[in-house]
């Protein structure tokens, strides 16, 4: 940028040592970037030469005071003319050399000295004759517009500078810039460390700043409300950081990590004093570009202002979704999620280190775990060196164990967070219902302590103690939807069984078990399907029984499937059988009691002739059954017919049910229980008792059949087990195998405080109102002689339901006054220490003891009402409002 010169004439030597003295600089003077050179005008220059080359002083030759006069446009702007060429219209002198005939000739009044910069271009060094022109002024006042030069070699932070002082803005002001490069967009130049040249400003285009206001907010990215409320916001003073943010549409997650971190007084009070902007890394592959960083930024001073209500994060999750695409879209997400992304987003937004060295790690080797401890922390802290790195992060150690030589191999490495595991209990309550073999006994509701890794078995055995009854003895079944959905075998794992399936636990004897099944028969029969029998339904709970292998006739198993039923099944007595058989005798159309035997025999289908565990009845039992009307499975097909239909004539009464052949699922497979085919006893049978609806009407009570009794152990509550930190950290530190083919011990033990730069940790696992890490920490005394090992809670993010379906929200301690607030997105109310110990708890902030300080404000008078709302804060509706610019639209922002 040209310069006014007024340096005083000295003095000059002998014309002969002028004429050296600059030749020798002109001759050793190399072009290097950086470096300024001044222009002359070729015919003074000329002249000087030839004056110094006569070695008289009092020749007319005297080039008199420097005058470049000729290479000016007009002299009231000292614009220089366009097209000046090197050597003809001027030449160009080191600065050196410049100041040495200045020195010695003065300059004409008034007149700028034409100083320029070399600058590296691409694969060329030049000095720039004709620097950028740009044009500066305010966002509040555009019309306002003074011209500028500038050398491409220049830093933006130049410009900025010029500005401050050109529009006499207040030192310390936070200012950003913007870069016009058409009438309807600008770019913001985010980086000031970088020069001209390299942000592609250029000549003619328009340098605009900003001033950061009070409240936090940017006059470009102000929501365009109504004056009223912009009247009111402006007039709203409350406690800074006691802040709503608006919920965006299932932000919750994202608005409960921001007030945690928010906060955070190390982490915040960076922010609120502007130390992030000489840190910010905009070259760093692995960060953002600064632009996570100051969003962040923005979002925080606009909290901390005290001049809002609310905040409308749109621009801070716009940039999110930006760089983490899972963040897109207005989806429910995990806070912690999210706080990993933001945290790695800002440590590498402001990295110190620019270029990350290789560095090659180094085994322990038996050294002392210090010393090991501290090379690490040195040798992550020249990769890693962030305010991120100071406030959150640690060093934990992992000690691998070889079982074999026992050779110990022992590291430190870092961490942003602690996600410590729950202890894991090894049992588990599973709720039971034991079915007894006595027939009048109900069902009994259990609770039982099982191993968690155990078998069906297990289970068995622990309600067998409670029954009495041999876990041998026992059938456990899932039951659903009135079917048996599954039964176990013994050997099978407990996690097969979910905590919401219904477990029927039976009692079983020696002989064969059935499946049974209740089922009631439409009144029409099914002739859509193809066949000319009933339609059927599942009710009640299903039965297994255990039958004598030589009660499988038809009345053998009615008579005891009425037996088990009897607790609620009311059998006929006499007079209403006779009244019934009076009624089918009348009857001569009503073909159920055919439609029965027609596709059974007595009832029950069977194998054909070698029926499964069946035995051949002797002749003198064949000439018995025979008699009573009853036909035995083994008889030929013939005999079975002719059996059938004498039984069929002896007695013609009516039953309350009947007894069919089914398939697990509870239905009669087409075909089943014609030409002779039956279920086979080598596998579990199932079998259907059909209920006529008006028998089940009179003779079937629903409302007895469903009623069970509770066993004692019911009554004892189930109360969820309190989980002290000490074992989560014992769960932590237990050595383990890594794998079956690496079978290498692992123990790794939180090495929290090495330095004294981890003040503030961030913990994932239940709640705890004070930590004391004192027995895992390296003994690194702090300022009072004791480990700095104990930390206090001082923010909460809470989650509610499930992850799609759920709510977050976060209560945190103000650093100002000390007092604890609930954040529920816009909403905000005072909290005391009692209320933030919940179940809901899901993130723990920690801060250091010897690095909290006291409040510097005294706590409000009325915080001792939780349900008082904290300033009086109400959230105005911002949805759907977006940045705005008296002239111009800052669309990058």
């Amino acid at each position: 940028m040209a310069t006014t010169t007024s340096a005083a004439v000295t003095e000059p030597p002998g014309l002969e040592t002028q004429r050296k003295e600059i030749e020798s600089l002109l001759q050793e003077h190399e072009l290097r970037a950086g470096d300024t050179w001044y222009l002359v005008e070729r015919r003074w220059y000329e002249q000087w030469k030839e004056y110094v080359e006569t070695g008289d002083q009092n020749s007319s030759s005297f080039p008199g005071q420097i005058d470049n006069t000729e290479l000016f446009e007009e002299l009231d702007s000292y614009h220089l003319k366009e097209r000046l060429v090197e050597n003809e219209d001027f030449v160009l002198i080191p600065a050196e050399a410049w100041h040495k005939l200045l020195a010695w000739y003065g300059m004409v009044e008034v007149q700028p000295a034409l100083e320029r910069k070399v600058v590296d271009l691409p694969s060329l060094v030049k000095v720039e004759v004709y620097p950028v022109e740009i044009f500066l002024c305010l966002h509040s006042n555009m019309e306002n517009v003074v011209t500028a030069q500038f050398s491409r070699a220049d830093h933006i932070h130049t410009i900025q500078k010029v500005m401050m002082t050109q529009f006499d803005v207040v030192e310390g002001a936070e200012t950003r810039l913007w870069m016009k490069s058409s009438d309807t967009s600008c770019e913001r130049l985010r980086n000031v460390h970088v020069r001209v040249l390299d942000s592609c400003l250029s000549s003619g285009m328009t340098v605009i700043m900003e001033m950061r206001n009070a409240d936090g907010t940017w006059p470009s990215s102000r929501p365009q409300i109504m004056r009223n409320s912009v009247e009111e916001q402006d007039s709203y003073r409350g406690q800074p950081g006691v802040c709503g943010l608006t919920n965006l549409g299932n932000t919750c997650f994202m608005n409960s990590a921001l007030q945690c971190l928010s906060n955070t007084p190390p982490l915040t009070e960076y922010f609120l004093r502007n130390a992030y902007l000489e840190e910010l890394n905009f070259t760093n592959p692995l960060g953002m570009k600064g632009e996570i960083a100051e969003a962040y930024a923005d979002v925080i001073k606009q909290m901390w202002s005290g001049r809002h209500y609310s905040v409308v994060p749109r621009i801070f999750k716009t940039k999110v979704g930006h760089f983490a695409s899972q963040f897109l879209g207005y989806q429910q997400h995990d806070s912690q999620e999210l706080l990993s992304f933001l945290l790695d987003g800002l440590h590498e937004d402001l990295n110190r280190v620019k270029n990350k060295e290789y560095i090659e790690l180094r085994d322990a080797a038996g050294r002392p775990d210090q010393e090991v401890a501290e090379e690490a922390w040195r040798n992550h802290r020249r990769r890693n060196d962030s305010a991120i790195v100071d406030t959150f992060h640690g060093l934990f150690k992992s000690t691998l164990v070889c079982p074999e030589c026992r050779k110990v191999s022992v590291t430190f490495d870092p961490f942003c967070y602690l996600s410590v595991p729950l202890p894991v209990s090894k049992d588990r309550v599973m709720e039971v219902f034991f079915v007894s073999l006595d027939p009048v006994a109900k069902p009994v509701q259990h609770r039982l302590v099982v191993p968690k890794a155990g078998k069906v078995f297990d289970l068995c055995s622990v309600l067998s103690e409670m029954t009495k009854i041999p876990a041998n003895q026992m059938v456990v079944a899932d039951v659903f939807n009135h079917r048996f959905y599954k039964l176990y075998h013994a050997d099978e794992s407990l996690s097969c069984i979910l905590d919401r399936d219904d477990i029927f636990v039976y009692e079983e004897g020696d002989e064969v078990v059935l499946a049974l099944y209740l089922r009631e028969r439409s009144h029409y029969r099914d002739y859509g399907s193809g066949s000319s029998s009933y339609g059927t339904s599942l009710f009640g709970h299903p039965l297994l029984m255990t039958v004598p292998r030589g009660q499988c006739s038809r009345d053998a198993l009615y008579h005891l499937f009425l037996q088990r039923l009897a607790r609620y099944v009311r059998p006929p007595d006499p007079s209403e059988e006779e009244d019934e058989e009076e009624g089918e005798d009348d009857d001569d159309d009503d073909d159920e009691e055919e439609e029965l035997y027609k596709t059974q025999t007595n009832g029950v289908s069977y194998d054909s002739q070698q029926g499964a565990g069946h035995q051949q009845p002797c002749e003198e039992e064949e000439e018995e059954e025979e008699e009573r009307g009853e036909c035995p499975p083994c008889l030929p097909q013939a005999n079975r017919r002719q059996a059938k239909r004498k039984g069929c004539e002896a007695r013609r009464r009516k039953l309350l049910f009947s007894i069919q052949a089914v398939n697990s699922n509870g239905t009669t497979e087409r075909g089943m229980g014609e030409d002779g085919s039956a279920f086979s006893f080598s596998s579990q049978p199932y079998v259907a008792m059909d209920w006529d609806p008006d028998m089940k009407k009179k003779y079937y009570n629903e409302n007895e059949a469903e009623k069970y009794v509770k066993h004692q152990s019911m009554e004892v509550p189930h109360q969820q087990t309190t989980v002290q930190l000490q074992e989560c950290i014992e769960l932590f530190t237990t050595v383990e195998t890594l794998e079956e083919e690496n079978p290498w011990y692992y123990c790794p033990t939180p090495v929290i405080s090495i330095y004294p730069t981890l003040s503030v940790l961030l913990c994932h696992w239940k709640l705890f109102r004070h930590l004391d890490f004192s027995g895992c920490l390296l003994r690194k005394t702090g300022t009072n002689g004791e480990p700095p090992s104990r930390y206090d809670l001082i923010a909460v993010s809470n989650h509610y339901g499930g992850l799609r379906d759920g709510h977050y929200t976060s209560y945190a301690r103000n650093k100002d006054n000390g007092q604890w607030y609930y954040f529920d997105d816009s909403k905000v109310t005072y909290a005391r220490e009692e209320q933030i110990v919940t179940n809901a708890a899901y993130l723990l902030f920690y801060h250091r003891q010897d690095k909290i300080r006291q409040p510097t404000l005294p706590a409000p008078l009325d915080s001792s009402s939780p349900t008082q709302p904290a300033n009086d804060v109400t959230s105005p509706k911002h949805d759907g409002m977006e940045g705005a610019t008296p002239c111009v639209n800052m669309e990058t922002d």
